[in-house]
């Protein structure tokens, strides 16, 4: 939202009112604050403490190094549900300390503190770190405010507040070669100063400025984050209303946002998981390759059989298959029963395909809504399972499916009836849930079954509690660490409820890059686990984009190949290309690396779900803050701690990337690259730049293995690359408990007695 118009006038219709002193300081009700009273106009004499307006500053210590600020115009106005799940693992407690001195006033929460400027008539707050005077930011004069829209021609106006807009504000400033990252699955430039960001879950495809997955929090490569405390609407005008700040702003009363200190990425993420959660653990097999029937395709139990089949004679294996949305009847979705026409016999069929080895397990698509053409409606309609207007009606329109009611999730009677049909499709075999949709929740004109809660707060908040649900279901069936969702729409915290994906992308190599930028973007965000349409989902993707999307989708923490029109199975696409360089020789060499990979992968995702990093995507920032030119980087990635990737996007196979300072090994040839710096290759189908970090101990399923589950201490290979003290590889089994630990100890690698088996010890570079 702009107030302005310029640097100097107002916009058009718009009243703002602004802090423009710190009037008073108390200390707020914990004790582990203060609170600041902040006039609109400067108070010269007691007059102009008259018809005036006044903004409250609540600053709280929170926890070491996270620090939240509050402001308030009206504290009357009643808080409205529903809020994010906070501290889900607990709340560390806090030494806070506030300290008054000549310059003002200090609050200290670790190693962050604020300081509250103490000159007379001024208003300004430093956010800084704990013994240090340089700022990471700061609130400077009228940099928190309200506005009114329309522009009320007198006070008297307000009385009656039912045709005006009322907003809180804040204004952090922006330094000079700040960058600003995350906020979501964001498909634009990776670099955030310069945009203007909504935060509203929208179903708008990857090729916009509209997300998915709006997450109210993003991180500063100054040391900092920044974390909006609401599931409402929110806008951000980051540097584009005023170059040298971003501003923030709701429509309501209060805005509440913390400030979190790093200094490096990865505390800043680690203490935002403590905030918001961290990402549940998932299983081995969801590593493996995933294969859908894809979404407007025809099939039916023959189709599906001759892909399973036609994959196993090509040595590709496919661990999860996934029937989307026409495994249900036509206008019937979703009554959670496999159309009997196409599928006459689900349950023995899962069971067959089991049994016969080709699969190991099945996902299908759901979402949570209900044509009135499914036989279910009128049953969830008439107990009151539906979201209704105010009227009493049930929310209906076309968009999507005819007639679509949308399940209410505040409801708990509507809950229990949900996971009653989800446990149906749990009993035929079926293992996993693609929770799609989520994203056009109405705002007005809508009564939730708890009348609590705020339709407006409740649009981005529904992707949290419809992911829970669903998440939390398989974990009661099939177990804790057993659930995985594939899961589109998402807000803060939903991190917990593994996994996402990128949503509806177009089969370009633009397309890929954004996608890419989104999972960039997402793991900035908070969370550890992304996937991505593999091939694009949209069109027909062209023999070579699907190559090489097979090599950038198999290197993101979860692989799955799907389109919307036509099937992604790799002899579809290039004729059944039998040579080296062909779809299906491509997708083999690819599924067969990351089976490989096993090993590594599934210990680096451990470590992400104790910590609150992204497995891949990765940015390059989160592992080389100190390099500027890592925050610039949005064509790579790195997959965990220690391989740097970066996809091909070029026809003729060229690429050009960067490694940062270092000795880096090209893990397919062991040629080594010494950075910074950049470089240009040019790749076959089967290769793309994957560089092994240095000071590396790389944990390898042996040659051949094309398994994704299997012992990942047994007779595996360990390569070591430029070793030096500390180098560590963490060993776990395939349950992700922990086996033991190989580290680099006065020049010998120990923990060697985890292993077992045939286990191999290579020395790749020295």
């Amino acid at each position: 939202m702009r107030f302005r118009d310029g640097q100097w006038l107002v916009a058009e219709g718009v009243r703002i009112e602004y802090a423009e002193e710190v009037y008073r300081i108390t200390p707020t009700p914990s004790g582990k604050g203060v609170s600041l009273l902040c006039p609109t106009r400067k108070i010269m004499t007691r007059g102009d403490t008259l018809n005036i307006g006044t903004l409250s500053v609540d600053i709280e210590a929170v926890f070491d190094g996270v620090v939240s600020v509050e402001t308030t115009h009206w504290q009357g106005a009643v808080r409205r549900g529903p809020d994010f799940d906070l501290f889900p693992a607990g709340r560390p407690s806090v030494d806070a300390k506030i300290a008054k001195h000549d310059n003002g006033t200090t609050l200290s929460a670790g190693s962050l503190s604020a300081t509250v400027s103490g000159k007379p008539h001024e208003f300004g707050i430093s956010f800084h770190p704990t013994g240090s005077k340089k700022p990471l930011t700061t609130l400077l004069n009228r940099s928190v405010g309200l506005a009114y829209t329309p522009a009320p021609s007198t006070p008297m106006q307000l009385a009656d507040t039912r045709n005006f807009k009322h907003y809180i504000f804040t204004q952090t400033t922006l330094g000079v070669g700040e960058s600003i990252h995350g906020l979501g699955e964001r498909f634009g430039a990776f670099n955030k100063v310069g945009q203007r960001v909504e935060l509203w879950n929208s179903d708008g495809g990857t090729s916009s400025d509209q997300a998915y997955k709006n997450i109210s929090f993003w991180m500063s490569s100054r040391g900092y984050g920044v974390f909006i405390d609401t599931p409402e609407r929110v806008e951000l005008e980051i540097g584009s209303e005023r170059c040298c700040r971003v501003q923030t702003s709701v429509e309501g009363q209060r805005l509440r946002w913390f400030i979190i200190h790093g200094p490096s990425p990865r505390e800043i993420l680690r203490k935002y998981s403590i905030l918001t959660g961290a990402s549940g653990s998932v299983p081995s097999w969801s590593f493996g390759l995933w294969l859908s029937t894809s979404f407007t395709t025809s099939y039916d139990e023959e189709t599906v059989n001759s892909f399973l089949s036609g994959m196993k004679a090509r040595d590709i294996p496919v661990e999860v298959f996934h029937f989307d949305c026409f495994w249900l009847k036509a206008f019937q979705w979703c009554d959670f029963e496999f159309d009997q026409d196409m599928f006459p016999d689900p349950k023995g069929q899962i069971t067959r395909l089991k049994a016969d080895g080709i699969v190991k397990k099945v996902c299908v698509w759901t979402n949570p809504y209900l044509g009135q053409a499914s036989p279910v409606f009128a049953e969830a309609a008439a107990k009151g399972y539906l979201l209704k207007r105010k009227n009493g009606d049930v929310f209906q329109w076309d968009m999507w499916q005819t007639g679509m009611g949308i399940v209410d999730f505040t409801n708990p009677d509507a809950c229990t009836w949900f996971v009653s049909c989800l446990e149906k499709l749990f009993d035929i075999g079926v293992d996993s849930i693609k929770t799609d949709f989520g994203e056009r929740i109405p705002s007005e004109d809508v009564q939730w079954f708890d009348s609590s809660v705020d339709p407006k707060k409740m649009h981005n908040y529904y992707a949290f509690i419809y992911n829970k649900l669903v998440y939390e279901t398989l974990q009661k069936r099939y177990g804790a660490n057993e659930a995985v969702l594939f899961a589109r729409t998402a807000t803060a915290g939903s991190q917990r409820f593994p996994l996402t994906w990128g949503g509806d992308c177009e089969s370009t190599p633009e397309a890929m890059a954004e996608s890419l930028r989104g999972g960039l973007s997402l793991g900035l965000s908070g969370f550890a686990f992304w996937s991505v349409d593999i091939g694009g989902f949209e069109g027909h993707p062209p023999p070579w984009i699907y190559k090489r999307w097979v090599a950038f989708g198999l290197l993101c923490s979860h692989s799955r190949l799907h389109g919307s029109n036509s099937y992604r199975v790799p002899w579809t696409v290039d004729n059944d290309d039998k040579s080296e360089e062909g779809c299906s020789a491509t997708l083999r060499k690819w599924t067969h690396l990351k089976a490989r990979l096993m090993p590594y992968i599934f210990s680096q995702a451990q470590e992400c779900v104790k910590s609150g990093l992204p497995l891949s995507l990765r940015a390059m920032c989160i592992e080389f803050p100190e390099d500027p030119t890592a925050w610039t980087l949005d064509r790579q990635f790195m997959l965990g701690d220690s391989l740097l990737v970066a996809p091909v996007f070029e026809e003729d196979g060229t690429v050009q990337f960067y490694l940062p300072n270092g000795n880096w090994t090209n893990f397919f040839t062991g040629e080594v690259k010494s950075g910074p710096g950049w470089f240009t290759e040019t790749h076959k189908f089967g290769t793309l730049p994957l560089y092994v970090r240095p000071n590396t101990v790389l944990v390898l399923g042996k040659q051949g293995e094309t398994r994704t589950v299997y012992d990942y201490a047994n007779d595996v290979e360990v390569r070591s690359y430029f070793d030096s003290e500390g180098a560590r590889a963490l060993l776990v089994d395939s349950d992700g408990k922990t086996m033991g630990t190989l580290e680099m100890k006065n020049g010998e690698l120990t923990g060697k007695d985890a292993l077992r088996g045939d286990s191999i010890f290579i020395v790749v570079s020295s």
